[in-house]
């Protein structure tokens, strides 16, 4: 029997695509890895310095702290925009009109630019005609222009107020997916909202929960329009993140060797911990060890019980 010709022109329609991701991702990560590598004084004059770089990177106080700001910035947003979005969005109605307005509102904040945002927050947080910042001011001094917790408060703040709103559609999204067998078995069972919400809502959520905190991780780990234009990275560097940081060392000091072995470091320590923070999120859902506790059985008879339900409404 004559084996199957295969036919790989198929090939080529994926070419556009290599391309394209050639010239705006591969090639400029090679141009910032040959960087690293020299210190570059002109076009034509070059000196090569290894590692050194990446050694001045490792020991620099500078980066150090600015990476402790960013992990803060990042733990502490994580912590108030998931349990924060999880509850305006059960809070949001199901059907109707009203859900459809619920949408358009929730997502109002999404769709305004970056620089935008850190304007608008820029002018609320002034302590003479802004409205956060009057209003504060009627109980305490306030000012992100001397005082470093009023600067970051504003920042963590301006970050929920613009981000909340992406882990509340997603996680409606996944409410909305939920169906409605498995609350009407709930409510035989006369399960309160709380056994609801941790026994039927929350294992449903648990791929959308975990996009939303890889998402949100990743953002506000880059993050660099909104605390630029708010503070700069001020007052001093009390909010000088790390992308803040690097352009400094790229655009105001021109220090491109020590930029390029910079950018190569926060680019990697951003896809490695965004890995792992992946793989110890699915831990359970992978055969062997890993499997699914006691607990996560309960869930899956609760599932049994009113896919058994739907069947006898049918």
């Amino acid at each position: 029997m004559l084996a199957k010709r295969k036919n790989n022109r198929a090939w080529l329609l994926v070419l556009p695509v290599v391309i394209v991701v050639a010239f705006t991702a591969i090639i400029p990560i090679m141009t910032v890895a040959n960087y690293s590598v020299q210190d570059v004084f002109s076009p034509t004059n070059r000196l090569y310095m290894g590692l050194d770089f990446f050694r001045q990177i490792a020991t620099d106080p500078a980066i150090v702290d600015a990476f402790m700001r960013n992990l803060t910035f990042s733990t502490q947003i994580l912590l108030i925009e998931i349990p924060l979005g999880i509850f305006i969005a059960r809070l949001m109605p199901r059907e109707g009109w009203k859900a459809a307005a619920a949408l358009v509102i929730v997502a109002i904040p999404l769709v305004i630019p970056w620089n935008v945002v850190g304007v608008t927050w820029r002018i609320l947080a002034r302590p003479d005609v802004g409205l956060l910042g009057v209003g504060i001011n009627q109980f305490r001094p306030f000012d992100i222009g001397n005082t470093p917790a009023d600067a970051w408060f504003t920042m963590v703040a301006m970050d929920v107020w613009h981000w909340t709103p992406l882990v509340t559609l997603l996680v409606y999204a996944g409410l909305r997916s939920i169906p409605q067998a498995y609350y009407q078995a709930a409510s035989i069972d006369a399960a309160s909202p709380w056994s609801v919400f941790r026994f039927v809502e929350l294992p449903k959520l648990r791929r959308v929960l975990m996009i939303a905190l890889l998402l949100r991780f990743m953002d506000s780990f880059m993050i660099y329009a909104e605390p630029y234009i708010l503070t700069g990275g001020g007052p001093g560097t009390s909010t000088q993140v790390m992308s803040i940081l690097l352009s400094v060392l790229a655009v105001i000091q021109f220090d491109l060797g020590k930029a390029a072995a910079f950018s190569l470091i926060y680019f990697l320590f951003i896809q490695v911990f965004s890995f792992v923070f992946f793989t110890v999120l699915t831990l359970d859902e992978r055969p062997g060890p890993t499997k699914a506790s006691a607990k996560k059985q309960k869930v899956r008879e609760r599932e049994i019980r009113a896919t058994a339900t739907e069947g006898g409404n049918s």
